[in-house]
């Protein structure tokens, strides 16, 4: 069973790759940084508390796996700074977690993103849809939206968005990729 579910990821991998390609906007207002180590002039990381962060419902599906940018924009006022996963995981309308957090997609490599006041950045997640996985294993519910970390932050943010979520741990059925 083992082997066949990661082979199933592969694949949904693979099809992260192209979504995530077909989903990143040619203009961005986020331009990506120097890489890791260099010097940012100074340019702080974002703060959750700065930051409005969001859902774009416009997925595109890829075998068993809706793809939905997870948005962050800058409303501090100044220039600052996101670089790696963000943290993200189930909950319920009372903000428990619901099953696994998101593992990390490493399809793509972490870069610094830095945002101009007003800017947005994006970060791909994925929710495998709960009907692939057999009920004793995924015990599906419904979740009512997200809790969402951003990147290096330690205060977190709800996400409003109902979906169906394996509340039996130990089934990964979140994933979500680099901010970019």
């Amino acid at each position: 069973m083992k082997l066949r579910m990661h082979a199933r990821w592969r694949i949904l991998a693979a099809g992260a790759v192209t979504c995530a390609a077909a989903l990143v906007p040619a203009a961005a207002l986020a331009s990506p940084g120097a890489p890791v180590g260099a010097t940012h002039a100074g340019t702080p990381a974002c703060p959750t508390s700065e930051l409005d962060v969001w859902l774009n419902t416009q997925g595109n599906g890829a075998a068993g796996t809706n793809y939905y940018q997870l948005e962050f924009t800058n409303l501090s006022g100044s220039s600052c700074m996101l670089f790696g996963y963000p943290g993200v995981s189930a909950v319920s309308l009372t903000g428990t977690q619901i099953g696994n957090a998101a593992f990390r997609d490493q399809s793509f490599k972490p870069h610094v993103v830095t945002l101009a006041n007003g800017a947005t950045a994006t970060a791909m997640v994925g929710i495998t849809q709960v009907s692939i996985f057999p009920k004793a294993q995924c015990k599906p519910v419904t979740a009512a939206g997200l809790r969402v970390y951003p990147p290096g932050q330690t205060a977190s943010r709800i996400v409003p968005f109902p979906f169906g979520a394996c509340s039996k741990t130990g089934t990964d059925y979140l994933r979500i990729m680099t901010v970019r």
